[in-house]
This record gives structure tokens, sequence and C-alpha cells, in this order.
């Protein structure tokens, strides 16, 4: 995995952990990590964000729509029955929230990176990259309501 270790995947994990409490008052539990493709069927949101810096690749947090519907609910402290321009922004903003998060926990440590915007993708979707294989850490909460943090990171 081209220097993935623990330490470079933890800070990914906490500022996911603290933001989706704190933002939409969701307590996850963090699953068993694995390899996994980056193909993502059609009822999945997928947010992606580049990395950059000491560290370079991708973060796809990957939702599908009836979990999204949740998250933008919670968000949005109203129901949110539909994937609407609004609510499509809010689901983008927490990956923006949780990447940000990162970013200052690396730099605490010593370990400069950058974020891209967020990118939305729906629908069915595949994305492939040379440098790294994709790390999947299965975010649950409810029981049965899963999101995909999907990392797939090198160190310079």
């Amino acid at each position: 995995m081209a220097g993935m270790n623990a330490e470079h995947i933890n800070p990914f994990l906490i500022a996911a952990t603290k933001v989706l409490k704190d933002m939409c008052f969701i307590d996850v539990a963090i699953g068993k990590p694995y390899v996994k493709d980056t193909e993502f069927t059609n009822d999945t949101l997928v947010i992606m964000i580049g990395v950059t810096g000491e560290m370079r690749g991708q973060v796809m947090i990957a939702i599908e729509n009836h979990v999204a519907l949740d998250i933008a609910s919670k968000m949005m402290m109203m129901p949110v029955t539909v994937m609407d321009e609004l609510s499509t922004s809010a689901i983008s903003e927490l990956g923006n929230m949780i990447l940000g998060n990162t970013a200052t926990i690396f730099s605490t440590k010593g370990i400069g990176i950058d974020i891209t915007p967020p990118t939305l993708a729906k629908g069915n979707v595949s994305f492939s990259n040379n440098y790294s294989k994709n790390l999947c850490i299965p975010l649950t909460y409810d029981g049965d309501k899963v999101i995909g943090f999907n990392v797939a990171l090198k160190t310079e």
C-alpha cells in the first residue's frame, strides 16, 4: 500500500468520527479495513477529495442514497427525502469538514497536506489509479447504516 500505515489512516478516522458526532449526532463504529476496488453502484453517492503535499492520493466517502438522506436530514435538522442541490451540498460539505479536520490533525504531527474541493459522483462509477491500493474502512451506525471511508494514498 505504498507506505500507508495506521499512523496515516488514524487521523482520517479520528476526524470522521468527530465530525459525524459533532455535525450529525452520529456515533459510528469503525469496522475492519479491507482492500476494495473503487467501483460504486447506482444507489451510491461518492464524495471524492484529493490529497496533496507530503501524502498524495484521494479519499472517497461512499454513502448509499438512503444513508445520505439520513445524514443530510441530521445535518439540516429537517427531514430530507430527495438528494437535491441543497442536500448534496450538505453531504459534500461533510466531506470537506472531515478532510479539513484531517489536515489539521496531520499538521500537529508535522505532516503537511492540502485538500482539493470535494467532487460528488452519483450512479454507476469506477475510478482507477496506479499509485496506491484503495483501503476501505466501514463506519457503521444505527446497526445497518454504513459509510464507506476509502483511502488511496502514498507518502512522498
